[in-house]
């Protein structure tokens, strides 16, 4: 079982499949590396896709303290690229993974070769934060509220069985505790005054109707990074990723293959 050290001794799940550029994926919060599979089958045709489980989840380890926090999930990631010996890759990260794929940018630059970030925000401090109802099923895990929040009615009347099994994905066992630092790691994060610093080709992606993290975020996103690309997908909710799996791959895959000279 391929497992990476952190700098804190924590012990990292991760997995690798296919070939290329090295494709690095950053799930969203308190959501383990499963949260990529059909989306990470894709990319592995033409990368490296790498995939991991965030401390606190998934077989990696869940360790009560220190509190977990955003940048320091983007230092575990780095202890999994070097453990597979990993010198650069795109990063790819949606919600809370989006949050962390920004710290990998501004503290581990030499790292990077293209950044995309899906579905996310630059923090609650500058950005525009959920309406409270979403803010209540998140922390409290409501995965019903959550799949029908993600998902527009009619892809989960046509997905059922698809539906049925991110649901059981996202309703796996978590210690409280981790669940907890979760929530709390991506609530603090902050990159604000560090985004114009970021110089990799970035690709801000998002739906137009996602109510998890607004879309109004992702504009934010685009100003603040010099020269980012925007692509928003019209009537998409946070799980475009899945919805409108086909369009998103694709740009996203256009986007990393033009930065992959």
């Amino acid at each position: 079982m391929p497992i990476a050290h952190s700098a804190d001794g924590a012990q990292l799940y991760y997995e690798s499949h296919g070939r290329g550029p090295a494709l690095l994926l950053l799930a969203g919060q308190c959501c383990d590396h499963r949260e990529w599979t059909r989306v990470a089958q894709d990319f592995a045709t033409q990368f490296q896709v790498i995939v991991w489980d965030y401390r606190g989840t998934g077989q990696s380890d869940k360790p009560p303290a220190p509190a977990y926090s955003t940048r320091g999930f983007a230092a575990d990631a780095i202890a999994v690229l070097d453990d597979l010996e990993v010198a650069q890759a795109h990063v790819y990260g949606i919600s809370m993974g989006g949050r962390v794929a920004q710290w990998l940018a501004i503290d581990h630059p030499h790292r990077l070769r293209a950044l995309v970030l899906g579905a996310t925000t630059p923090g609650n401090a500058h950005g525009v934060q959920r309406p409270a109802a979403v803010d209540k099923a998140l922390r409290s895990a409501d995965v019903v509220a959550l799949l029908e929040t993600s998902f527009t009615p009619a892809w989960i009347a046509a997905n059922r069985a698809l539906a049925d099994e991110i649901a059981a994905l996202w309703a796996a066992p978590l210690p409280a505790h981790a669940r907890r630092l979760h929530y709390q790691a991506s609530e603090d994060h902050n990159a604000w005054d560090n985004l114009p610093g970021i110089t990799h080709p970035t690709l801000v992606i998002h739906g137009t109707d996602d109510q998890v993290n607004l879309t109004s975020n992702a504009h934010l996103l685009a100003q603040r990074i010099a020269g980012a690309e925007l692509h928003l997908l019209p009537g998409a909710r946070h799980g475009y990723f899945e919805e409108m799996r086909e369009a998103s791959f694709a740009a996203v895959r256009d986007f990393l293959l033009r930065h992959s000279g």
